[in-house]
């Protein structure tokens, strides 16, 4: 580790595989706790379950007791598209492992892409059961341990893709307004003459201020680490206990650094480009999950307007306190697109969307891993939670 600084400090560059070399010294790594995950998935389906059964109270309030308001849709669905909702609904496995495998190969060579959109996956079924999205990034890096890379590294890679994710929609946001899409959702008013269209600009502003801070600690790394050092040291004082913990969040931030480092490089900025590219199929069932939901359902739906209003929930859901932002998903969705949903779609309609953007992640990710659990292969002190 200290030839690697040394070469930095001379050269002010690091190769990829003198990164890789040098965090084989790594051997800690995060473990999910299933007594939180089982909590977090308990949480998500009652706070969904109660999410959708309002509406269908509403619904069915509102339509008298015709249960077939709600039930008619499902037995007129237009099955083409169904498919292309598969489809969409593995991205989060998908697309985020590619995007992932492409930050993390720089820097640790040979990781396999298999093992990567399994780390991709969990992450996005960990934060799918924790509040404000927390889970993702431990499981991320206890999956990428398990596949051999340090720890350090992995929290580099992971921290990367969300630079990517938000860098996407800093670049895709301001292009889109340029362009001059979705200016009919202008003409729709919220309160105190505050439209959409407003409350998209302003979302995407701050995304835009996110992406800056996250831009800035990738080209000045050094600033980065002289300040969380400050910050260690400050607590170090409090305790010997902190001290001891400080001491070895030191050893990772050198560490992390040291990544940080490869990625403000020319090749480090080519792979974050490409990492940026691959945040369009990465985030496809977010983005795309209501205009295929509406196909599915017969709706007449406008692509670039529907695309722009499914950006704007994601921004909104981003951290939502609730795990997955289960119940304010669906009822932000039915509020928000009810300017193009009929209201007696609703139900059905928030229930495929749903199913599209995150159901799916959270049955299959919930399946591998209490096979897992079943199997022993995560450890029988942290099966002790589920006994």
């Amino acid at each position: 580790m200290s030839g690697v600084r040394s070469e930095i400090s001379d050269t002010g560059n690091v190769t990829p595989v003198q990164i890789h070399q040098s965090f084989l010294l790594s051997r800690r790594a995060p473990r999910p706790d299933p007594r939180l995950l089982r909590r977090g998935l308990e949480l998500f389906a009652a706070i969904s379950l109660c999410g959708v059964a309002v509406l269908v109270a509403y619904y069915l309030i509102r339509f008298g007791d015709r249960v077939d308001v709600l039930l008619s849709p499902f037995l007129h669905l237009h099955w083409a598209w169904v498919p292309v909702g598969l489809v969409l609904a593995s991205m989060d496995w998908v697309g985020g492992g590619l995007r992932l495998w492409v930050c993390t190969r720089y820097v640790h060579p040979g990781v396999k892409l298999r093992d990567m959109i399994l780390a991709g996956g969990f992450g996005a079924w960990a934060a799918y059961l924790t509040p404000f999205q927390s889970g993702s990034a431990p499981m991320s890096m206890w999956v990428m341990k398990r596949a051999g890379v340090p720890v350090p590294v992995a929290l580099s890679s992971i921290f990367m893709t969300f630079v990517a994710t938000v860098g996407f929609f800093a670049i895709a946001g301001p292009l889109a307004v340029w362009l001059g899409a979705g200016k009919s959702l202008a003409t729709h008013g919220l309160v105190l003459g505050i439209t959409l269209y407003d409350l998209f600009k302003t979302s995407l502003t701050i995304f835009g201020i996110i992406g800056l801070l996250m831009l800035t600690a990738v080209v000045f790394p050094g600033f980065v680490k002289r300040l969380i050092q400050r910050l260690a040291v400050r607590f170090a004082h409090r305790s010997p206990n902190a001290a001891e913990r400080m001491e070895k969040l030191s050893g990772g931030v050198d560490r992390a650094h040291d990544c940080m480092v490869a990625f403000g490089s020319p090749k480090g900025l080519a792979t974050l480009l490409l990492a940026i590219v691959i945040s369009a199929p990465s985030h496809a069932n977010k983005l795309l999950a209501g205009y295929v939901t509406m196909r599915i359902l017969g709706i007449p739906a406008d692509f670039t307007d529907i695309l722009l209003l499914q950006t704007l929930i994601s921004f909104l859901l981003y951290f939502a306190p609730t795990p997955g932002g289960s119940g304010l998903a669906e009822l932000t969705s039915a509020a928000v697109m009810s300017l193009y949903v009929p209201r007696e779609l609703t139900p059905s309609y928030t229930l495929i969307w749903r199913f599209i953007n995150s159901y799916a992640t959270v049955i299959v990710g919930s399946l591998i891993f209490w096979y897992w659990l079943r199997r022993g292969l995560i450890g029988r002190e942290e099966a002790v939670g589920l006994a």
